[in-house]
């Protein structure tokens, strides 16, 4: 017997879908306009944030989940507007580290508090209580998560 929710889980998809599009769009815009920049470079630059320190080429790709390419086209871009350094290891001189320089820190600092308002403008309808609910939900539905409202 067919799952009497089926089709309407697949149009909760498609509405899903068609709200991070949507704000995608938007906060890649919003990048572009206000800072610009592109969403993968902002994506960057908040992995090596969160890093202070720094990380392998290697590491920042499986971070973002991204290939090597991807990443080093960006990190070439980031390091020729001096926002970024890389480092190669003293001891392996193949491994190249990337940290953001301080001005890349401070550029990126602005972006996220203005990243941060766009997000809170996109969301507004939302009270404390739906993004709340919502973000439950969404909790419950992680790959993996077999018991319904677990976290």
């Amino acid at each position: 017997m067919p799952d009497p929710l089926s089709k309407r889980r697949l149009k909760l998809w498609i509405r899903l879908l068609g709200v991070t599009r949507t704000a995608e769009a938007h906060l890649r815009d919003h990048l572009r306009v206000n800072h610009d920049t592109t969403l993968p470079r902002f994506d960057v630059m908040a992995a090596l944030w969160r890093r202070r320190e720094g990380v392998t080429m290697s590491e920042l790709s499986r971070m973002l989940l991204v290939s090597n390419g991807n990443a080093t086209a960006v990190v070439d871009r980031l390091e020729k507007d001096g926002l970024a350094r890389r480092t190669p290891l003293p001891t392996d001189r193949r491994t190249v580290h990337v940290a953001l320089t301080d001005e890349g820190l401070r550029a990126f600092e602005a972006q996220a508090e203005d990243h941060e308002a766009a997000v809170n403008r996109l969301f507004a309808a939302l009270g404390e209580a739906e993004v709340e609910a919502l973000t439950a939900i969404l909790k419950s539905l992680r790959p993996g998560n077999t018991e319904k409202g677990a976290e």
